[in-house]
């Protein structure tokens, strides 16, 4: 076209035809947006309301495996009983029942660190639709095989089909990466955020409230198992009917070798670390940018080290200063679960776009008081606040991180790239209560919480390094 046309004149301007063709274009990608959004949402809420029935259950089902005299029990048990004495925990049978979940817990996040870069990088592939359908379908099986779980080897073996299937929430997290709209990823990862905070604030209630139901019965877990088995096969329904394909079919690829150059980009944890899989192939990114990514990929793990941590600790520390029982410590993190859901819901979610590590600064900010008056704490009201302080930043460092993260690599690589980061935050709930258990029983409670508060400042100095890459 000649550039001096009157067509390419009105091109260059702008015609009205032109801005109600853009205005219509981006009223689709809105609703398309919203329409992923709301999907991803729901899905991703009734997957958790299914994995989050068994939490409060946990003390009971190891206690009734206990007497059962399983091999495989007594041989975890042993594992439990000599990390008890080697970091002088005192044998109490609510101490017992928090470690042997511990250990179960870090088994699944271990699991989870190694499978969520793999389900990533195939859904780079083959699409985020079939992979979360595949992940759906395992979560399913270790849920049937929760049902009839008779003896302690059949609910392990449960816990390990979970732990491996559970991709669907770096899968998920991808979707909302796919949107191109920026406001929509942020309001796609608090939403996410806000399915998390419901999840684990309703699951455990609902868990409790039909173990109750079934308590004259041997097998009383096995109410919450049938329960979490139809949560995951509507889940499955709901995904097949109502889920579209977000992956860019212009940008996808059909052969998962041309997208990792071997196994040990995703299972290696250097190699995670340094998102080789991600640096080596994407080359239109400049290097300041993969630098970027890098530090947020270490700011997110030391972040959810030092989280999980003292949130592993807390059970300890309340039921050792104030005595809580069971029921009183699920108040606590049903107040803490709210507190999150009404932060992502309401503020979160409305966070501009570029202003995400501005708002992870004020969390990491905000959780140094808050674990020092928590770990100094001698009565409710001081407990609660830092409660409060620590629900804000749990409310929003992750889904503001994620969003960060979301922004790099190709729109091939988006899979991959969240994959990734679930790894890293999976390999830092696996040894982060390990570690926080060993400095509580070592220290002590109080001291424990204090040296942790420091430590949030090493995330803090981490993102001073983000901010010299941007300007390098």
């Amino acid at each position: 076209m000649d550039p001096k046309s009157p067509a390419a004149t009105d091109l260059s301007k702008g015609s009205p035809n032109n801005k109600e063709e853009m205005t219509t274009e981006q009223t689709a990608q809105e609703g398309s947006s919203s329409r992923v959004i709301t999907v991803v949402f729901v899905s991703l809420l009734l997957d958790l309301l299914g994995f989050t029935l068994i939490l409060p259950l946990l003390p009971s089902i190891l206690d009734h495996y206990s007497k059962k005299d399983d091999a495989v029990y007594n041989s975890l048990q042993n594992v439990v009983d000599w990390f008890r004495v080697a970091v002088g925990i005192p044998l109490d049978l609510k101490y017992n029942s928090v470690l042997f979940g511990g250990l179960i817990g870090s088994l699944f996040s271990f699991l989870q660190f190694l499978s969520s870069p793999v389900m990533g990088a195939a859904s780079d592939c083959y699409g985020r639709r079939p992979l979360i359908l595949l992940t759906t379908v395992g979560v399913m099986t270790s849920y049937l095989l929760w049902v009839f779980s008779h003896s302690f080897s059949i609910f392990l073996l449960s816990r390990v089909v979970g732990g491996i299937c559970k991709g669907n929430v770096s899968l998920c997290t991808a979707m909302v990466a796919d949107q191109r709209n920026p406001q929509a990823r942020n309001r796609g990862m608090a939403m996410i955020g806000v399915a998390f905070s419901l999840g684990f604030t309703l699951g455990p209630i609902l868990g409790a409230y039909f173990a109750q139901r079934t308590k004259e019965v041997e097998e009383f877990y096995q109410g919450p198992a049938l329960l979490a088995l139809a949560f995951s096969v509507a889940d499955l329904f709901f995904i097949f009917a109502m889920l579209p394909e977000t992956l860019h079919r212009d940008n996808e690829v059909n052969d998962i070798n041309s997208v990792v150059q071997g196994p040990g980009d995703l299972l290696n944890p250097v190699a995670l670390f340094n998102f080789t899989a991600i640096t080596r192939t994407d080359v239109s990114s400049s290097v300041q940018k993969m630098k970027n990514l890098k530090v947020l990929g270490m700011v997110y793990f030391t972040y959810l080290f030092l989280f999980s941590g003292l949130e592993f600790t807390l059970s300890f520390l309340t039921h050792q200063r104030f005595g809580f029982s069971s029921m009183e410590q699920g108040k606590m993190f049903f107040f803490i679960g709210i507190s999150m859901a009404l932060i992502q819901g309401g503020w979160a979610r409305r966070i501009k776009p570029g202003h995400q590590i501005r708002t992870v600064r004020l969390a990491l900010i905000s959780l140094i008081p808050a674990f020092l008056i928590i770990g100094i704490a001698w009565n409710m009201l001081l407990l609660y606040t830092g409660l409060m302080f620590y629900s804000f930043a749990a409310a929003v460092a992750v889904p503001c991180l994620s969003t960060q993260v979301s922004e790099h690599g190709s729109s091939r690589q988006k899979g991959m790239v969240m994959g990734i980061l679930r790894s890293l935050g999976a390999l830092a709930r696996a040894c982060g209560p390990i570690v926080a258990s060993s400095v509580y029983w070592l220290a002590g409670g109080e001291t424990c919480f204090i040296i942790y508060s420091v430590l949030f400042l090493v995330p803090l100095m981490l993102l001073s390094q983000l901010e010299k890459c941007k300007d390098d």
